[in-house]
């Protein structure tokens, strides 16, 4: 290619290079393409084909119904810009605070005391949306509350339970670190005893809300012991700090963080006293990990409510998109895996809350979901041709947005190997090392 030279400054040269209109912005998308209406306008639930309303008590319906109007008014809208800026839109905290959902299962200190099967449609409808705002709250609620009210103290339970029922106050979880993801039980973060208190060192990483969370729930291996203890670090605390992953492709609107935390001090009063092995965290991730299971339930509805009216308006070869065969056949596809996954979700919470669901259970569940979810936005993604890349419509968003959860709370092959060692009593999730062979 000839180059040629030029007195001009370079960005002389480039403004010269562009069109007049080069910089303008964007057309509204509803004006770049008319024929159909994006995510921002959500389209009614069509999903429930089976009629699985008629398995929820008159309270659960009304909460899910409640949640639904809320998160289809205030984030619908908005959910769109803020994922492809990769912030989080504050705006919708009191929002949801209003709703009376944040603490789930929790009873008293202000929560809601939610059975496992309400809590579970709540974590649906919002992520039915926006799967972001439905980790913010899985984050906050199912993990760090949950671990608060479960292993803590009843001083902490009153002091920190309250304001979180709010969402007055935000908290993070921080379990999985750099070089301990799947192998979650051997992290490196120490805590020290020293007289008044433990000091912290270490590192967490993906932790959601850590960079704006005002309590942090904590893992650390107690150097006496060599066992994992949990502690209630507060935000600005000397030593700590939480800054942002960059770059993600999925759940962008989640501000997942690396903490460092070094020589930070966490007085007696903030170590919490049911967390004394890594056993007592299962207390805490049985129930996350059917919350987690339901995510990629709503994910599917909601990308499934979107392709059912994006299949009626769009037209083609004088033909709304529905009238041909081979989509008709994909949506019905996409509407038999929700069928399945949500009975499945169904019958999840009613082991629980029956005290039969083993941690086997609780893994297929969440493995064969999100499994499931994936192969139905990838039909999604299909049906709506050049529209399934730009997030306005919803599925390309969901389609990265369900890499994440396909991955945490147990990876799918992790989930597997749990369900594995329940069925055949053997373990598997360390390679089996060879003996080295003599040569003799």
């Amino acid at each position: 290619m000839t180059s040629f030279q030029s007195s001009k400054p370079q960005d002389e040269q480039n403004k010269d290079s562009k069109s007049s209109y080069f910089d303008s912005p964007a057309l509204d998308v509803s004006l770049a393409f008319p024929q159909a209406t994006p995510a921002s306008v959500f389209p009614p639930c069509t999903s429930d084909y089976y009629q699985f309303a008629d398995l929820l008590t008159p309270e659960e319906q009304a909460l899910r119904l409640k949640v639904r109007a809320c998160v289809e008014k205030e984030i619908a809208p908005i959910m769109t810009k803020y994922w492809e800026k990769a912030e989080f839109p504050f705006e919708i905290v009191p929002k949801l605070g209003a709703l009376n959902i944040a603490g789930g299962t929790i009873k008293g200190y202000g929560c809601p005391g939610l059975s496992v099967t309400a809590n579970a449609l709540v974590t649906a409808e919002i992520a039915r949306v926006d799967a972001s705002c439905s980790t913010f709250i899985l984050v906050h609620s199912s993990l760090a509350m949950l671990t608060i009210s479960l292993c803590g103290s009843e001083i902490q339970k009153q002091k920190y339970l309250p304001s979180l029922a709010k969402l007055d106050t935000i908290a993070c979880w921080g379990l999985t670190e750099p070089d301990y993801g799947s192998d979650a039980s051997g992290l490196r973060t120490t805590a020290t005893k020293v007289d008044g208190g433990w000091v912290i060192e270490g590192q967490k990483r993906w932790i959601g809300n850590s960079t704006f969370a005002d309590i942090l729930v904590i893992f650390a291996k107690n150097k006496d012991t060599n066992q994992i203890n949990g502690f209630i670090l507060k935000k600005n605390a000397p030593g700590l700090q939480a800054t942002k992953i960059e770059n993600k492709i999925g759940l962008r609107m989640v501000q997942n963080g690396d903490i460092l935390m070094q020589k930070v001090f966490v007085p007696d009063e903030d170590r919490l006293p049911g967390v004394n092995s890594f056993q007592d965290t299962s207390k805490v991730l049985a129930v996350s990990r059917v919350m987690v299971a339901w995510q990629p339930i709503g994910i599917t509805m909601g990308v499934y409510d979107m392709c059912h009216r994006y299949l009626q308006e769009r037209k083609q070869f004088g033909a709304p998109l529905a009238a041909f065969q081979i989509n008709q056949q994909k949506l019905v596809q996409m509407l038999s895996n929700i069928q399945a996954m949500f009975l499945i979700g169904w019958r999840l919470c009613k082991l629980y809350e029956s005290g039969k669901m083993t941690p086997g259970q609780a893994s297929l569940g969440k493995s064969w979901i999100t499994l499931r979810a994936r192969e139905t936005v990838a039909l999604g993604r299909e049906l709506l041709g050049g529209n399934g890349i730009i997030s306005d419509f919803l599925v390309a968003k969901a389609f990265g947005d369900l890499e994440p959860i396909y991955t945490y709370e147990g990876t799918y092959d992790i989930n597997t190997l749990v369900t594995g060692r329940e069925i055949t009593g053997i373990a598997s999730f360390k390679p089996v090392v060879k003996p080295t062979r003599s040569r003799m």
